[in-house]
């Protein structure tokens, strides 16, 4: 492939220079952008404005990443996973979480057959491309955890037989805010092994008023697959042969560290986090800067992409203290503070 290397003459003015060691081009970046750009337009059909939610989808599709969406109900993000799922050609799954589901509901279990005399195993729905876990935080906390082992370990072990995941496997799951009558807050573990958490806001007025124009009395629009499992094994593939400059890994790091060690970075933020991000972060940050520089057709990263993603992977996994809570800070201000104040190479 074709590739780039990016070298500055100051801080926020970045310009591209062809090397040697040629990873991706610039007409390999743009025709897998255009591709990206394909599957946004066929899910536009249905979802009115979100522009920022359907391309966090999308990074995490092309990462390989799961996806935790946060919002009031009635903010259109069932209907988005299930649109985006109708884009692409493969098997989609929705489940359902309610108080009353048991772990073998999701992963499957053993079943005795009498005319044989043995037990067989019943797969259960996990085991498909895409999952929609709907209202994730509506079950407790084992039944959340029936799919850890799938989301990280890409396999699901039944009655002693462990069993790999197609690929790809891709978990997008919803929650309503935790204030929310009749939910669970997610194990902190299972909430680290989401790739990006999306927070869903209202729509504007216009927004409102071309989705009543659009749903009010009429079916939902529907929509046809534009890419398929082999074509996000080939976007995924560029999105690793993006370059990433050795500055921008020490950006990122230089984030990442701050969220364990601010007043090291110079800032005055340690009484306000209680854990910072893992090295799980560093690993988020640097490949969804590669997709997000590959969504906007570049062969290579900048800042601006780092920036653009840092929020959805920093916010998750930045604990704050009573103190914060205390104060009105939430973990999106403090990495709103490290963005500001982090010197950009």
């Amino acid at each position: 492939m074709g590739g780039v290397r990016v070298v500055t003459g100051r801080p926020g003015q970045w310009k591209v220079a062809m090397t040697e060691y040629r990873l991706l081009d610039k007409v390999q970046a743009e025709e897998m952008s255009s591709r990206l750009a394909a599957v946004l337009e066929e899910t536009g059909k249905v979802i009115v404005g979100q522009r920022a939610m359907m391309e966090g989808l999308l990074l995490g599709m092309i990462t390989g990443g799961h996806i935790l969406l946060e919002g009031v109900p009635g903010l259109a993000k069932t209907l988005a996973v299930s649109t985006l799922a109708g884009a692409v050609d493969a098997d989609f799954r929705r489940i359902q979480f309610t108080p009353d589901l048991l772990p073998a509901d999701i992963t499957g279990t053993t079943i005795y057959n009498r005319e044989t005399g043995e037990f067989t195993v019943k797969r259960g729905p996990v085991f498909s491309n895409i999952i929609l876990a709907d209202e994730i935080n509506r079950a407790p906390a084992k039944v959340q955890s029936a799919l850890l082992e799938a989301m990280q370990e890409r396999q699901v072990t039944i009655g002693g037989q462990t069993f790999a995941m197609d690929d790809p496997f891709l978990v997008l799951a919803t929650q309503n805010p935790i204030e929310q009558e009749g939910t669970y807050p997610l194990p902190e573990a299972q909430v680290d092994r989401f790739l990006l958490k999306l927070k869903i806001g209202y729509p504007d007025r216009q927004e409102e008023l071309a989705i009543l124009d659009r749903m009010a009395g009429r079916e939902v629009p529907a929509v046809s697959p534009v890419i398929d499992p082999q074509g996000i094994a080939e976007v995924r593939g560029a999105v690793n042969a993006v370059f990433i400059d050795e500055k921008i890994k020490g950006y990122i790091l230089d984030l990442v560290f701050a969220t364990r060690d601010p007043e090291a970075a110079g800032m005055d933020l340690a009484p306000l986090i209680a854990w910072g991000a893992s090295p799980r972060a560093t690993l988020a940050l640097t490949q969804l800067a590669r997709a997000h520089a590959l969504l906007r057709g570049r062969a290579f990263v900048v800042p601006e992409d780092v920036k653009a993603v840092a929020p959805d992977t920093l916010r998750h996994r930045v604990l704050v203290t009573y103190e914060a809570e205390a104060q009105e800070m939430t973990s999106e201000d403090v990495v709103a503070a490290l963005l500001a104040n982090i010197a950009v190479p």
